[in-house]
């Protein structure tokens, strides 16, 4: 059976940076995602847009990662946000309820599917007509 993957593909935009997450996220490629959002504050970067749709897969490691990436992004001065979760992310998030913490929604207002939902007032993404770089994968061994 192959190892899980991840892809993280970083484009930046000034003190912006749009990190597309492909692949599965758990307790081996969770430090591969603290390590890919630390390099953006350690290089000046103070907004995170955290594109989830190619992932497969998040569980609680995963959850672990966003928030605390989330905590120094904000002890930066800057924000994170993560834009269509996966359904098990999803998930983790209502039952937690710190979906608030990472999505930009009001304290206990997560939509049915967080996924399908667009959020009106979402600042927007940075453009795509860019190609988007790899600057890290991981195959965990």
């Amino acid at each position: 059976m192959p190892l899980p993957q991840l892809a993280i593909n970083r484009h930046d935009r000034r003190k912006r940076a749009l990190i597309t997450l492909a692949g599965e996220i758990d307790l081996e490629t969770a430090p591969l995602v603290c390590a890919a959002l630390a390099r953006c504050l350690s290089d000046g970067i103070r907004v995170l847009d955290v594109d989830l749709t190619p992932v497969t897969f998040c569980d609680c490691s995963g959850l672990n990662a966003f928030l605390y990436a989330a905590q120094r992004t904000r002890e930066a001065g800057g924000t994170l946000r993560l834009h269509n979760p996966p359904p098990s992310l999803a998930h983790i998030l209502d039952l937690t309820g710190c979906g608030f913490l990472l999505l930009g929604l009001p304290l206990g207002h997560l939509p049915p599917s967080l996924g399908d939902v667009p959020d009106p007032v979402a600042p927007a993404l940075p453009d795509r007509s860019v190609p988007l770089v790899t600057v890290l994968t991981g195959d965990v061994r």
